[in-house]
C-alpha cells in the first residue's frame, strides 16, 4: 500500500479551492442575469477566460460553445427560434467540486407554433473561483 502525504500550511486554503455553495449561488445569479441580458462583459465576470459550454437538447446534435462570439450567436439563434422559453422547477445540487442544476423548460417554436417540454440537467465545474464549464443535457418529456 502506498500512502501519499501532502503537507499544507493552511487547511482552509485546501478547502477554498472550489467556491462554497453560497459563492456558487452568487456566481449562478450573475450568470443567469448576464445570459438573460446577453451581456458578455457581465458573463465573463463569473466565468473563466477559457469557459466551455456544451449543449445537447435531445433533438439536435451537440453544440460546443467557446468564446464570447459563439455564446452570443447561440443566444441570438435561440431568441429567433423560440417565441417562448421558460425554465421551471430549477434546483441546484452542490457537491465538493461540481454543481448540478435540474430543471424543466417550456418552449414554443416561433416558426411552427409547436410547444415542447423538456427536462434537463446542467453540470458545472469551477476554476479559480469562476464557472469553468457548463454541460447541458435535455430530454423531451413524453406526452401522456
Amino acid at each position: 500500500m502506498r500512502i501519499i502525504v501532502c503537507a499544507h500550511s493552511n487547511q482552509n486554503e485546501l478547502l477554498s479551492m472550489h467556491p462554497t455553495p453560497a459563492e456558487r449561488d452568487t456566481l449562478f445569479k450573475g450568470f443567469a442575469r448576464a445570459l438573460f441580458k446577453r451581456d458578455m462583459d457581465a458573463l465573463y465576470e463569473v466565468v473563466s477566460p477559457e469557459f466551455v459550454w456544451r449543449y445537447h437538447d435531445g433533438i439536435s446534435p451537440e453544440v460546443v460553445l467557446t468564446g464570447r462570439e459563439a455564446i452570443l450567436k447561440h443566444l441570438e439563434e435561440n431568441k429567433v427560434s423560440y417565441s417562448i422559453s421558460r425554465f421551471h422547477d430549477i434546483v441546484y445540487h452542490h457537491l465538493h467540486d461540481v454543481s448540478f442544476m435540474t430543471f424543466r423548460v417550456s418552449e414554443t417554436v416561433r416558426l411552427t407554433g409547436e410547444h415542447r417540454e423538456q427536462s434537463g440537467i446542467e453540470r458545472y465545474t469551477f476554476e479559480d473561483g469562476k464557472i469553468a464549464t457548463k454541460d447541458v443535457y435535455r430530454k423531451p418529456i413524453e406526452s401522456r
